[in-house]
Parts: C-alpha cells; structure tokens; sequence
C-alpha cells in the first residue's frame, strides 16, 4: 500500500496521514484545533506537534474557543510551564488572541467554516501531484487566507501556516496520486448538492436551515429530517411550523421527492419522532 512519502518518519505521522490528513473537514472546534496546532507548528517539525496534540488537548480545554478567548495572564503563566505543549509565550498568547478574533468571524458568518471554504468555493481544490516535491507551499489562495486573517487580527497565520492549515483540514486534496488516500479523499471531496437544488427547499426555509448550521445535502443527511425540524422550532418557538413545508419537506428533499410523495405511513413515524424529546 502506498503512501505520501513523508509519513514514513514515525507511526503516528502514517495514522495521522491514513486516518486524518486530507479529510474535508467542517467543524469549527475542530478548525480551530488545527489552526492552533499549525500555528504552534512554526519553525518546527508536525511530528512534534502530533506528540503534544493531546497535551494541548488538556492544556487547552480541548481547543473550547470560548473558554480560550477568556484565558487570563494567570492562565497564560500555568501554560508557559506545561512541557506538554510548545512553551513559547508568542504562540500561547496567539492562541487567545486567535480565539477572541474567532467568535468574531462566528459572529459575523455563522460559522468559521462558512467564512473559510468560501475561498475554494466550499469545494476541495483536486491537485494531482506525482511527487511530493511539487507540493507547493503557498499559493494565492492560501496568500488570501492570510491576508484576511491577519486583517481581522489573527496572529501566527503567514501564508506558509495558512496552506499546511488547508492541506490539513481538505480545503486541498495534495495526496500525490500513488498513495492510496489519494481516491479515497476526492471521492470524500465531491460536492454536496446546495440546498437550493433539493426539491421543497425555498430560501426562507434554506435561511432557516444555514442558521442550524445546515448548508448543503450533506449536512442535512447527517443531522436528519426530525432534529432539523426539532432544532428550527426550537429557534421559532412562538410560531407554528408546518409539518409539510419543514419535517416532510426536508425528508423529501433527501429522497429527492416532493413532500406530498412521502407516504403516509412514513409520515406518521416522521411526525412521531418530532414529539420525542431532542437527544
């Protein structure tokens, strides 16, 4: 089995390649962690950030932005005398810093990962590299990322840091085209139908979705017709929601059907469901 050549150098490189690297990735604790950790990683090698990724784990209360944003000097103190994590004050203060601006674009997108993919145009840019050593380590829209970064006041975020960030959470697909992740990862990458493509998705229900954190067919899938529902009426408490333009209509949409094609009896086990408490 083949792999990108540079996992070669520990196990816990291969794991991280085989299991992690590459993955489009949509989270926002999860973004943050790796833009942390890449951060943390200037100057250094990504092994020695792997051995003190659970280290940084603890240390940082597994990477909650709100919680990092409100870390004080006191804080900032107990850390610089964690030898579980890189102890340079710069990087530690960053990561504060990094926080506070964070919620800010949280705040003003929705999500960090709307405001992120919105440089590749929430699309995995497909390379196809041959060796390792054509693997570029900027490019003009990791220049971008960095730029906007450090406009809204990030720190550690130069454009090297930004493109090793995109490689890591699947904004790019650099696996060279021998190793076996390659197929693996740009079958991952295939764009999910928009909202606005599904059947029964009209934009004022398509703006109540995005404001679960619903953007694409994927999204919906993963979350389900019944807890899209639950979380919607959760936001509009004071409104009556239709079952057929909200519940039935997203499982339609996922079946690629009109609402009123859903049968009754699975209608009947939809609306079921949407009475139970929220798990």
């Amino acid at each position: 089995m083949k792999r990108c050549v540079w996992t070669r150098a520990t196990p816990l490189e291969q794991q991280y390649h085989d299991e992690e690297w590459g993955v489009p990735m949509h989270d926002d604790r999860l973004l943050f962690e790796f833009l942390i950790l890449e951060g943390a990683q200037a100057g250094l090698s990504w092994s020695t950030i792997l051995k003190k990724r659970d280290g940084y784990r603890q240390a940082f209360d597994n990477f909650d932005v709100e919680k990092i944003a409100q870390y004080s000097d006191e804080k900032v103190a107990t850390l610089l005398l964690n030898p579980q994590i890189i102890r340079n004050r710069l990087k530690v203060k960053a990561a504060i810093t990094n926080a506070r601006a964070f919620l800010n674009i949280q705040t003003a997108f929705g999500s960090f990962d709307t405001y992120l993919w919105k440089f590749v145009d929430g699309i995995t840019v497909q390379n196809a590299w041959k060796r390792m050593t054509r693997v570029p380590t900027r490019t003009s829209r990791s220049d971008a990322i960095s730029k906007d970064l450090k406009n809204r006041g990030f720190k550690f975020v130069g454009s090297t840091i930004c493109y090793a960030f995109m490689q890591a959470v699947g904004m790019v697909n650099d696996h060279t085209v021998d190793c076996f992740r390659y197929e693996e990862i740009k079958k991952m990458s295939m764009p999910a139908r928009r909202l606005s493509d599904l059947k029964n998705i009209g934009k004022k229900i398509e703006k109540r979705l995005n404001e679960i954190g619903i953007f694409n067919e994927n999204d919906l899938s993963t979350l389900g017709p019944v807890k899209a529902y639950q979380q919607i009426k959760e936001n509009y408490p004071n409104e009556t929601l239709p079952l057929c333009y909200y519940l039935y209509s997203f499982e339609g949409a996922l079946r690629n059907k009109h609402w009123n094609e859903i049968g009754e009896s699975r209608k009947k086990k939809l609306k079921d469901r949407s009475v139970e408490p929220i798990s």
